[in-house]
C-alpha cells in the first residue's frame, strides 16, 4: 500500500503545474459522480446578489465539469496549451493567467446575466474550466500572432486560430450555450489584455500571484530566522526591471522570426519582420 502510494506522490510531483489542474480536474470529475448533489455550492450563480453570498465560487467552478465529454476537450485543451506556454513563460505565469482568465470568465457571466436579463434568460449556474482555458489560448495568440502552428497538413498563424475561436464564442451568444459563450469572452478578453501588456513589459498578475502566495503561505509550517533587512527596487517589477521584460520580449521574437525563416525562407518575412530583424543584428 505504501509502494502506491509513494508511487502516485511520485506521478504527481513530476506533473507540470498545468497537468496538475488536470489531475484535480479529473478527480473532481469523478467525485461528481457520487456527490453531485453537494457541488451546488462550488457553482458560479448568474445573478449578482447569489453570488456575493457564495464568492469563492468565482474560481471553484472552473473545477466542475459534469459531463464527460465537456472535460475531455477542456483537458485536451489545457495539455497541448499548457506544453506551448511552458516553453516560453514559467509556471506562476501560467497560473496566473489561467486563474485570472477563470475569473474574468465568471465575472463577465455574472454581469452579462445581472444586467441583460432580456437577452440572457434563465438563472443557470456556470461550470467549467473554458474560460481559463481560452485565457491561456488566445494570451499565446497575442502575445506571438505570427507564429505558425501545424493543423493537419498545413501551417497557420495563430491569430487565425484565435481570430476563429473568439468568432464563434461570438455567435455562440446567441445559441443554447450563451453563458458558456459569455465565460469564454470573459477568459479571452483577459488572455489578449495580459499579453498585449507583457510585450510593453508590464505583468498584470504580479498582484494575483502576491495574493496566491500569500494565501498559500498560510498553509506552510513557517521556519523562524534572523530579521533581516531588504531593500526593495522600486523601478523593478516583481523582481524585474523593465528593461529585462523587454529585452525577453525581443528574444521572443527574434525566436519565431528565424523559426519561421528556418520553414519558409527569409522572404517569407513580412517588411515589418525584416526591419526588426535589422534592428536586432545592429
Amino acid at each position: 500500500m505504501n509502494t502506491l502510494v509513494n508511487d502516485i506522490k511520485y506521478k504527481l510531483s513530476s506533473l507540470n503545474v498545468l497537468e496538475k489542474i488536470i489531475a484535480i480536474n479529473v478527480v473532481v470529475f469523478v467525485l461528481s459522480l457520487l456527490l453531485k448533489p453537494f457541488l451546488v455550492w462550488f457553482e458560479l450563480p448568474s445573478q449578482f446578489f447569489e453570488f456575493i453570498l457564495v464568492p469563492w465560487t468565482i474560481i471553484t467552478y472552473a473545477f466542475l465539469h459534469y459531463d464527460f465529454f465537456h472535460l475531455l476537450f477542456n483537458m485536451l485543451w489545457l495539455y497541448f496549451l499548457g506544453r506551448m506556454f511552458l516553453n516560453l513563460f514559467s509556471p506562476k505565469m501560467a497560473l496566473n493567467v489561467y486563474f485570472l482568465g477563470a475569473i474574468s470568465g465568471g465575472l463577465l457571466f455574472v454581469i452579462g446575466y445581472s444586467l441583460l436579463p432580456v437577452v440572457f434568460k434563465g438563472n443557470p449556474p456556470l461550470v467549467g474550466a473554458s474560460g481559463a482555458v481560452r485565457a491561456l489560448l488566445i494570451f499565446l495568440c497575442a502575445y506571438m500572432p505570427q507564429q505558425e502552428v501545424r493543423l493537419f497538413v498545413f501551417n497557420i498563424k495563430l491569430w487565425y486560430v484565435g481570430a476563429f475561436i473568439v468568432v464563434l464564442d461570438v455567435l455562440g451568444l446567441f445559441g443554447t450555450n450563451s453563458g458558456g459563450s459569455l465565460a469564454h469572452l470573459g477568459g479571452a478578453l483577459l488572455g489578449y489584455a495580459y499579453a498585449q501588456q507583457l510585450l510593453k513589459g508590464n505583468d498584470i498578475g504580479k498582484g494575483f500571484e502576491s495574493m496566491a502566495d500569500t494565501v498559500s503561505g498560510w498553509f506552510k509550517t513557517s521556519k523562524k530566522g534572523p530579521l533581516k533587512t531588504v531593500h526593495k527596487n522600486k523601478s523593478k517589477i516583481g523582481g524585474y526591471a523593465k528593461s529585462d521584460f523587454n529585452a525577453f520580449n525581443n528574444q521572443k521574437k527574434i525566436d519565431v522570426i528565424l523559426d519561421k525563416i528556418s520553414k519558409s525562407g527569409y522572404e517569407s518575412l513580412t517588411a515589418e519582420e525584416k526591419e526588426f530583424l535589422f534592428r536586432a543584428e545592429k
